[in-house]
Order: C-alpha cells, then sequence, then structure tokens
C-alpha cells in the first residue's frame, strides 16, 4: 500500500489560462474517487502585486508560472493517471511520461506569496506629488526602489534637489 511511500511535488503543465480549472477539476476527481491519501495538495502559485495607475492602487494577483500546476501527491498508477487524464493537462514536466518530483531545495525556493510593487512610471519619466508637503511639485525620477517602497526624484523647482518619496506619493505627469 503507499502509505510506506512520502508525497512529494510534482509539476503539471496545462493549456495557457487552464491552471485554475485544472486545479479545481483535480480537487474535484479527488475528493469523488476519495484519493486524499495519493493526492494530498493542488497548488497554484500566484503573487499579489500592488498597481500604481492614474493615480489608483489596487491589488492584483498574478500567477507565478503561468500554465503549470503543482501538485504534491504520491504517484501511482491510479494517482497518474487521475492527472494526466483531466481536461487541460498536457502533463507531467519531466522526460517523456515520467513525472520527476521536485528537490526540496526546489520547493522552498519557488517563492509562494512574494509581494511586489509595479508602479506606471519608471527612471526619466517626468512625475507629479501627489501626497505629503511637497505635493503639487514635480520632478524626473532618478530610481525606483520596489523593494524598499521608495522612488528618487529631482525637483526641478528646489534646483535639482533629490528627494526620497513612497511610491504612492508621486504618479506619472501627463502633460
Amino acid at each position: 500500500m503507499p502509505d510506506k511511500q512520502e508525497a512529494k511535488w510534482y509539476i503539471v503543465h496545462t493549456y495557457s489560462g487552464y491552471e485554475n480549472k485544472v486545479a479545481s477539476d483535480l480537487r474535484t476527481m479527488v475528493e469523488s474517487r476519495g484519493m486524499q491519501d495519493l493526492i494530498q495538495e493542488i497548488n497554484v502559485p500566484t503573487e499579489t502585486v500592488t498597481e500604481i495607475k492614474d493615480d489608483k492602487t489596487r491589488e492584483i494577483e498574478r500567477k507565478l508560472f503561468p500554465s503549470y500546476v503543482l501538485i504534491k501527491m504520491i504517484v501511482t498508477n491510479d494517482s497518474w493517471y487521475l492527472v494526466r487524464n483531466i481536461r487541460g493537462c498536457t502533463g507531467f514536466v519531466g522526460p517523456g511520461s515520467e513525472p520527476v518530483p521536485l528537490t526540496d531545495e526546489e520547493v522552498a525556493n519557488l517563492g509562494v506569496g512574494k509581494h511586489s510593487v509595479e508602479v506606471g512610471y519608471k527612471p526619466d519619466d517626468f512625475v507629479k506629488i501627489i501626497d505629503g508637503p511637497l505635493k503639487g511639485y514635480t520632478g524626473k525620477v532618478k530610481s525606483v526602489d520596489v523593494a524598499n517602497n521608495t522612488a528618487s526624484v529631482s525637483l526641478d523647482a528646489l534646483r535639482g534637489t533629490t528627494v526620497e518619496l513612497e511610491l504612492n506619493q508621486i504618479s506619472l505627469d501627463e502633460k
């Protein structure tokens, strides 16, 4: 019986845009066939991204690995067959039809749960300050540091003085 084996993580390739459907259908089939001991976890890795556009901030969820689903399972003929025959699934990642498990290091490096910020401006763009004590001033972006949520902006009105601002304090100056 498969009790002696340890479940490992595998990657399954799907048609583009079918990741959530494959994961949902697979969960339903595992539940209906009572195979929770063989297929233990199904994951579509995503990251939350803060997007700042037109002075509006919104959080969106983006797939880290489009067209791939991660599955923690014990490979048997039955579990392999079930996964392989889910509509939208094109197969396991590995040579031929042989699923290759991820190493512990690969699983740790997948980066599930990362958070990043996307802004509508980049270095050399002109921006206006929309919040804080310098509200109303305009300047040129020198650098953007998403990790620290800051941008360096050179202000013409203050003789090119460079100031550090939070990303949500500035927006693209559309003159």
